[in-house]
């Protein structure tokens, strides 16, 4: 701003006091400097990470004074020497005139309020000159002066359509409308930045439509995209004023609420409002004689001026959102310390689990499988961590956060190769197994690598005669992803010799059609229906209809979580051929297997 201002004016001094050395040019000068300066401090005070949206306000209107200043500064210098012959000052006032007049539409033409008062500033002067010059050529200048101001004002107004669309592109959702995750975070930030200072709160809300995704499978994405748009019309209506309404993507939208003094009143307006906002999505729609119905996930945070971080409460109420997934939907869940605070846990033993296996802290203990007579026929391996700092954390705990961050391949790998390892050190002990019980994780299961692993592995610990005892663990989620791709996965280690089991059978998709399309050779009864046996007669119904359903299907039935002798003598009555659980024996290490193998 100071090159633009001082350069062309130290020009014109100069020329002036060429000219006439007077007390005038150097009033110019100072003149010129003065703005030069002003321009370079409000180019040094910009700071968008920084201010607040009136501050903004504040910093553009004086922006708009500089603009005036300088292009009426430029244009008293053109009232001052237009009218002086020596060296031609007259021409070149006449044509640097005309010049900023040009720089102004240009420079000025991302704002009507600045172009059009700034082009009049420095062409009405000019025309009124050539009609002054009171000639024929001051005529036709003049002429030409007004057509030119023309093709300022519209190329300056044509490039503030253009300018003013893009800006629209870049800051608005092309489908709903509504403000996109670009724009919402500098207006969240601004917003925060405006609580620095204060002892004031906002909110945050975070709503993900709940089963959107089968809509757009099952509808096609025309419905799915109506869809969005009317959800768009029903929030706008539920939306305060002041509150600003986004879609991030996909089916998800985000609100960021106003302002208030006290902590209590954010948190009642934040869940009022995300009630409100749930009872007006689950209203039916009607769309191409479709009748749809679609609750919605709210996750909320309350935003201080603890933290200038605006990512921050857009993840706490991602976390609050998904923690309303997890507990069934349909509901909202404010972001507090506890959730925090599991939150906090939950990234350490994710940062620990990653060393976990260079460390050695991760090993097998095995659960021995009894037959009727109550003779040993098996295990199932499972897996175990003693953290240097925690203790030993439970599989419930880290195998779903092995499974979200990708660590159960290598861990999943780590588990195969050690137990088909311990499988064949007890084949040379003379400890024979009928069946010898591996979990595999759906992750895992479906990784590129998983077939090729357990070749590898098998041909460098097993022989045919081991590979048959291997039984394979799955549960039934696996199947409900993909089940040709589990079919074609399970027939190629079956060429080995190694069997496969339906996991916590009951509890998840199950079907007939499932039973009759997989090639497996073993279901588990769930530990939830043999824990009750002794008290509903509703899971006795079960466990009788699952056996009944295994013999009629030729397969093996392990009940495992038999803690009992009542629980053990009522499987056995309806011919259960295994068991596993505490009434046999806990898991064990490798050693002590042995030695109850060996009793």
């Amino acid at each position: 701003m100071m090159g633009l201002s001082l350069f062309p004016g130290l020009g014109y001094i100069f020329l002036g006091l060429i000219h006439d050395v007077s007390i005038r040019a150097f009033i110019w000068y100072g003149l010129i400097v003065l703005v030069s300066l002003w321009g370079n401090r409000l180019y040094k005070s910009y700071r968008p990470d920084e201010m607040t949206v009136k501050s903004k306000d504040q910093w553009y209107s004086e922006l708009s004074y500089f603009y005036y200043a300088f292009f009426s500064l430029w244009t008293l210098i053109f009232l001052l020497y237009v009218n002086e012959d020596t060296y031609n000052l007259h021409y070149i006032a006449i044509f640097t005139q005309i010049g900023a007049s040009v720089v102004a539409s240009a420079l000025l033409s991302s704002d009507r309020r600045l172009f059009v008062p700034t082009i009049l500033i420095l062409m009405v002067p000019l025309i009124i000159y050539f009609f002054a010059v009171n000639q024929w050529y001051g005529y036709i200048l003049a002429i030409f002066s007004i057509v030119f101001t023309w093709v300022l004002f519209y190329s300056a107004n044509s490039s503030f359509k253009l300018l003013m669309k893009a800006e629209y592109h870049a800051t608005h959702d092309h489908l709903t409308g509504l403000y996109n995750r670009r724009y919402f975070i500098n207006a969240l930030q601004q917003m925060m930045n405006a609580l620095k200072g204060t002892d004031s709160y906002s909110y945050l809300l975070l709503i993900d439509l709940d089963h959107f995704k089968t809509i757009n499978d099952s509808l096609g994405h025309d419905v799915g995209d109506q869809l969005l748009q009317e959800v768009t019309a029903r929030l706008k209506t539920c939306l305060p004023s002041r509150d600003v309404l986004a879609r991030l993507g996909g089916d998800e939208f985000i609100i960021a609420g106003h302002n208030t003094d006290e902590y209590s009143d954010s948190k009642e307006r934040a869940m009022e409002l995300s009630k409100q906002i749930i009872n007006s999505l689950k209203a039916s729609y009607i769309i191409d004689r479709h009748h749809l119905y679609i609750s919605s996930s709210i996750g909320v945070s309350l935003i201080s001026s603890s933290s200038s971080d605006a990512n921050r409460f857009i993840k706490e109420a991602d976390i609050a959102m998904y923690e309303v997934k997890a507990r069934g939907r349909d509901d909202v869940i404010l972001f507090d310390q506890e959730m925090s605070g599991r939150v906090e846990s939950h990234l350490e033993l994710e940062r620990m689990l990653h060393f976990a296996l260079e460390k050695d802290e991760i090993f097998l203990h095995f659960q021995p499988q009894f037959d009727n007579n109550q003779n040993i026929i098996g295990v199932e391996t499972l897996v175990r961590w003693n953290n240097s700092k925690f203790g030993f954390i439970s599989p419930a705990v880290f195998i779903p956060i092995a499974e979200q961050t990708g660590l159960i391949i290598d861990l999943g790998g780590y588990i195969i190769e050690n137990a088909f390892r311990t499988l064949s050190e007890w084949h040379d002990k003379g400890i024979e197994l009928r069946q010898f019980s591996i979990n595999i994780s759906m992750r895992q299961f479906f990784h590129y690598g998983f077939i090729d692993e357990v070749k590898k592995h098998a041909s460098h610990y097993l022989d045919q005669k081991l590979n048959e005892t291997i039984v394979f663990e799955l549960t039934e989620t696996i199947v409900a992803e993909d089940i040709h791709k589990v079919v074609t996965i399970i027939n190629e280690l079956k060429t080995l010799g190694m069997h496969f089991s339906m996991d916590d059978f009951g509890t998840g998709y199950s079907s007939l059609s499932y039973l009759k399309q997989l090639p497996i050779d073993e279901i588990k009864i769930d530990r939830s229906f043999v824990n009750e046996l002794n008290e509903d007669e509703g899971d006795q119904a079960m466990i009788i209809t699952i056996l009944k359903m295994a013999d009629i299907f030729g397969l093996r039935v392990v009940a495992e979580g038999v803690e009992t002798q009542d629980q053990f003598e009522f499987l056995k009555q309806f011919k259960c051929d295994y068991y596993q659980g505490y009434y046999f024996s806990k898991p064990l290490s490798t050693g002590d297997f042995e030695k109850l193998y060996s009793s």
